[in-house]
């Protein structure tokens, strides 16, 4: 049974900016994990589901267009979740459509917590560290167009990996 992920990616030089500053921070989950912009959470799926999901996520990504996400700053999902992100300050609504647009029919995930983009730089180590990549990425800021999202599969030797591209309209809808 596969454990899927659905999620745009952050294109470089950023993505591994930051992934790099995730490793370095000492979050030792980062060298698996592509930097994104998560829309449907690792859930397991059955693997006969696959072409459905794929065709589903095609639709999806047809009813949404192109969209500019802008980063700026950190936030932080603590005391409930040890987490630092930075955080988007344009785009934030319009990942939300594509969220809902995509965890609909075979992907109706019920979420533990309300749905909120963000890119993660540290979780899961301690309180220091996490402080640390809060103060240390607080400067941080870039913009790109997003005309894409990515299907995941997670492989447990090298993470997670996508492993289809669903094309967004050309221009914002």
């Amino acid at each position: 049974m596969p454990t899927i992920g659905v999620a745009i990616a952050i294109p470089e030089p950023w993505a591994t900016e930051l992934q790099d500053y995730r490793t370095a921070v000492g979050d030792t989950t980062a060298a698996m994990i592509p930097t994104h912009i998560t829309l449907v959470p690792p859930t397991d799926v059955d693997e006969a589901d696959l072409p459905e999901i794929e065709r589903h996520l095609a639709e999806a990504a047809t009813g949404i267009g192109s969209f500019v996400v802008h980063l700026r700053g950190t936030g932080t999902f603590r005391p409930i979740s040890p987490v630092v992100f930075v955080t988007l300050v344009q785009g934030i609504s319009e990942c939300e459509r594509l969220a809902d647009a995509v965890r609909r029919g075979p992907l109706d995930v019920e979420l533990a917590h309300p749905y909120h983009p963000h890119v993660t730089i540290a979780h899961h180590i301690e309180d220091a560290l996490l402080d640390r990549a809060f103060a240390e990425l607080a400067d941080f800021e870039c913009e790109f167009t997003v005309g894409e999202f990515h299907l995941y599969v997670h492989d447990e030797e090298i993470g997670w990996q996508p492993t289809r591209q669903f094309s967004l309209a050309a221009s914002g809808t």
